[in-house]
C-alpha cells in the first residue's frame, strides 16, 4: 500500500505541475478564480480516484503540454522539472503550438514519451519543447520527477549553453555486440556500451550492444542507461568491452527484479475453496469408513426386544438355546440361521491369543463371554474343516471345547471367518501351567479330563446317527483349555481326521498345515506311519498326550517342591525345532523327557510317570489306548482318595 500511495502521489504532483506550467498570464486569464479552483479540485479528485488503481506501463496517460509563445516564465517550484540526470526548465517560448505526449509508470519512476511531432533539443542540462533541429531519438524515454527548488542564476546560464564537449572521445569505444557477426561480434561507438536483460516468458535474454552519443539524453548520464522495469533492465558503461554479463551481475533478474505475476483473486479463492473442500471430504469419508469398519468388527447393536425378530433366541443363555434346538450330545450343532443370528450379535472386546491361523478374541453376547476365533482368508480350509468337525453328530462333550457358531463376515475391506466357541477365563493349559502350580488332586483332575475328552474323540458310536472316530493330530498344551473348575477341554480340531466306517478309510483334511513338531510321534517324524490306517493317528495322539502329562506333573507342588514349567525336550532342542532336529533326538537317540527322582517318592507322581512312559513307547502298537489311560488315571484318583 505504501508503494501504491507513493506512485499516486508522484502522478498528482506531475499533473499539478503541468497545469501550473501551462497557466496563462493574469492579463489573459478569462476564468474567474473560483472556476480555476474548481479545476484544480477536479484534478485532485481524479488523482484520488486513481489511487486504488494498479498503475502499469501498459496503460499510458495522455497529457497536453501548453507551449503558447506568450506564456510567461513562472519561476516557481511547480514549473521546474528536475531530472535525475540534471535540471530541466520548461521553456514557454517554444513554437507556440500544443503537443501531446504520454506518461507511463516504469517501476518506481514516471517516464514521459513525446511523439515525433514534438521534438526535444537536449543540452547539457536543458530540454526545450518544439526545437526540431535536434538529432536525438524522439521517442527516447525521459524520467521526470517533480522538484520543489528553484534554479539558481549560474545553473540557468549553464542550461542555456550548448552540448559539452567533455563526452567526445579521441578514439571509438569498442563493445561486445551479440548481433555483429560481420565484425567478429564487436561494435564501435562514440557513446556507451550497454547490456540489457529481458524476461521472455520463462527465459531470460541478454543483449550486448553499442549506443551512439546522439542518443545520450541527458548527455552526461543518459536516462536509458538506467531503465528498470518488471520485465527488462538496461545498464551502460564507457570502457572497452565492459558490457559483459560478469560486469553487470547487479542487474541480473532476481525475485525482486522480475516478480512473478500475482494470481488473480478469483483463482486464489477457487484454489483455497477447492483444497478445503477436498480435505473436508477426505476426512468425512475416512470417518465413515472407520465407523463402518468398527461397526462390522464389533457386531451390530440389537434392540433389547430382538427376541421378537428372532423367536428361536428366546433362551436366556447359550446353553438354553443349545438344549432347545438340540437333543443333547446327539445333535450336529445349532441350526445355521441360529448360528448366524448369534454371530451377528457378538461384540468383540479384545485379543486373547494369536496363532498361525489368525487371532482369538474375547466377545460378548447378551452378557455372556464367548471366544471368537477369526481365521485369515488364506486359512479358509482350516476354518471350514474345524467347523465341520465341531458339528459332527454326537461330538458335544464336557471335555471337548463347546462349539457355538460359525459365520463369515465382511468388515468392509476383507472377509473374516469366525468360529465362535465357549470362553474359558483360565486360558490354555500352557498359559495356566506357566503361572500356576497344581496339587495332586488338580493334577489328576486335569489329566483325567483330558484323557476322557481324548477317549470320546477316538471312540466311534455305531448307529443311524452315530459318531465317527476322530483323531486330533495336533494335541498339545496350547490346544487344551482350562475350565473354571480346573478340568480341561480339548480344542482346535482344524487338523482332525475322521474314520469312515463304510470303507475303513481316513477322511484327511485338504490343508497345508501339519502338527507341532515338538509333539510329533517317532513314526510321524521318520515317516514310517501308515497314513491309510486310522489307528496310526490315534496312537500318535497318545504319544502327544504322554508329553502333556509330563508338563502337568512337573508343576505338581508336593511339600513346596516343584519344577518350573518347561516344554518337552526343552533341554535338547531349540525353542522352534526342525523336523530333522526332532527326528535325531526322538528316533535316532531315542530320548524322552527326564523323570525327576522326587517323583518316585510320591505314589501319585510315580503312577503318572508310569502312564506317560507307556504313552511314548517307540513302538506305536505297544502304547496304551485313550480308554485304557482314562481308566488307569481314574484308578490312581480312587487310590489317592482312599489313602487320604
Amino acid at each position: 500500500m505504501s508503494e501504491l500511495r507513493r506512485r499516486s502521489h508522484q502522478i498528482q504532483l506531475t499533473l499539478a505541475s503541468l497545469v501550473l506550467a501551462s497557466t496563462p498570464s493574469a492579463q489573459q486569464r478569462k476564468k474567474p478564480p473560483i472556476l480555476w479552483s474548481l479545476s484544480l479540485i477536479t484534478v485532485s479528485l481524479i488523482m484520488l480516484l486513481l489511487l486504488p488503481m494498479r498503475l502499469t506501463d501498459a496503460t499510458p496517460i495522455e497529457i497536453v503540454f501548453n507551449t503558447t509563445r506568450n506564456s510567461p516564465n513562472v519561476d516557481t517550484a511547480a514549473n521546474k522539472w528536475m531530472s535525475p540526470y540534471g535540471n530541466v526548465n520548461n521553456n514557454a517560448a517554444a513554437n507556440g503550438s500544443v503537443r501531446k505526449g504520454t506518461v507511463r509508470q516504469q517501476e518506481n519512476t514516471l517516464v514521459a514519451t513525446v511523439p515525433s511531432s514534438a521534438t526535444i533539443s537536449a543540452t547539457a542540462g536543458r530540454m526545450d519543447m518544439g526545437n526540431n533541429s535536434s538529432k536525438h531519438d524522439d521517442t527516447l524515454p525521459m524520467a521526470l520527477v517533480p522538484q520543489q527548488t528553484t534554479l539558481s542564476t549560474p545553473l540557468l546560464h549553464q542550461l542555456s549553453g550548448h552540448k559539452s564537449n567533455s563526452n567526445k572521445r579521441e578514439r571509438p569505444l569498442k563493445c561486445h555486440c551479440d548481433i555483429c557477426k560481420d565484425t567478429n561480434f564487436i561494435c564501435e561507438t562514440d557513446g556507451y556500451c550497454f547490456t540489457s536483460v529481458v524476461k521472455d516468458e520463462d527465459k531470460i535474454i541478454f543483449s550486448y550492444r553499442c549506443m551512439g552519443s546522439e542518443n545520450n539524453l541527458p548527455p552526461n548520464d543518459p536516462a536509458w542507461c538506467h531503465e528498470i522495469a518488471p520485465t527488462y533492465a538496461t545498464q551502460c558503461c564507457h570502457n572497452d568491452f565492459c558490457n559483459t554479463e560478469r560486469n553487470f551481475s547487479i542487474i541480473l533478474p532476481t525475485a525482486e527484479f522480475l516478480p512473478e505475476e500475482p494470481l488473480n483473486a478469483w483463482v486464489l479463492v477457487v484454489i483455497i475453496f477447492g483444497a478445503t473442500l477436498f480435505i473436508c471430504l477426505s476426512v468425512l469419508l475416512s470417518l465413515c469408513f472407520w465407523q463402518r469398519r468398527k461397526r462390522n468388527s464389533n457386531g451390530r447393536t440389537f434392540p433389547p426386544d430382538d427376541s421378537v425378530c428372532d423367536p428361536i433366541l428366546n433362551g436366556n443363555t447359550i446353553q438354553d438355546i443349545i438344549e432347545m434346538t438340540t437333543s443333547g450330545s446327539g445333535s450336529a450343532g445349532l441350526p445355521l440361521l441360529v448360528q448366524r443370528s448369534i454371530a451377528r450379535q457378538i461384540q468383540l472386546c479384545h485379543v486373547i491369543g494369536k496363532g498361525r491361523f489368525g487371532e482369538v478374541w474375547r466377545g460378548r453376547w447378551r452378557g455372556e463371554n464367548v471366544a471368537v476365533k477369526i481365521f485369515s482368508s488364506r486359512e479358509e480350509c482350516s476354518w471350514f474343516r474345524e467347523a465341520e468337525i465341531y458339528q459332527t453328530v454326537m461330538l458335544r462333550h464336557e471335555n471337548i471345547l463347546g462349539f457355538i457358531a460359525a459365520d463369515n463376515k465382511d468388515n468392509g475391506t476383507w472377509t473374516q471367518l469366525w468360529l465362535v466357541t465357549d470362553h474359558h477365563e483360565n486360558g490354555s493349559l500352557f498359559d495356566y501351567l506357566t503361572t500356576h502350580t497344581v496339587d495332586t488332586k488338580t493334577m489328576l483332575n486335569m489329566a483325567l479330563s483330558i484323557a476322557t475328552g481324548l477317549a470320546h474323540l477316538h471312540m466311534d458310536i455305531v448307529g443311524t446317527r452315530g459318531k465317527p472316530a476322530i483323531a486330533h493330530r495336533d494335541l498339545k498344551s496350547k490346544n487344551i483349555l482350562v475350565k473354571s473348575n480346573l478340568s480341561c477341554a480339548i480344542g482346535d480340531l482344524g487338523l482332525a481326521v475322521r474314520h469312515v466306517e463304510k470303507n475303513d478309510s481316513v477322511d484327511i483334511p485338504s490343508t497345508h498345515r501339519v502338527g507341532t513338531k515338538r509333539y510329533m510321534a517317532p513314526e510321524v517324524l521318520d515317516e514310517s506311519m501308515n497314513a491309510q490306517h486310522f489307528d496310526s493317528y490315534k496312537r500318535a495322539d497318545v504319544y502327544a498326550f504322554g508329553l502333556i502329562l509330563w508338563e502337568i506333573a512337573r508343576r505338581c507342588n508336593i511339600g513346596m517342591i516343584y519344577d518350573e514349567y518347561q516344554l518337552p525336550y526343552f533341554d535338547v532342542v531349540q525353542p522352534d525345532p526342525s523336523i530333522e532336529e526332532m527326528k535325531k533326538v526322538v528316533c535316532i537317540d531315542k530320548m524322552r523327557p527326564n523323570i525327576p527322582n522326587r517323583w518316585h517318592a510320591s505314589d501319585v507322581l510315580h503312577g503318572m510317570a508310569k502312564v506317560m512312559k507307556e504313552c511314548w513307547y517307540p513302538n506305536p502298537v505297544a502304547r496304551l489306548t485313550a480308554l485304557r489311560i482314562k481308566k488307569t488315571l481314574a484308578n490312581i484318583t480312587v487310590e489317592d482318595k482312599v489313602k487320604n
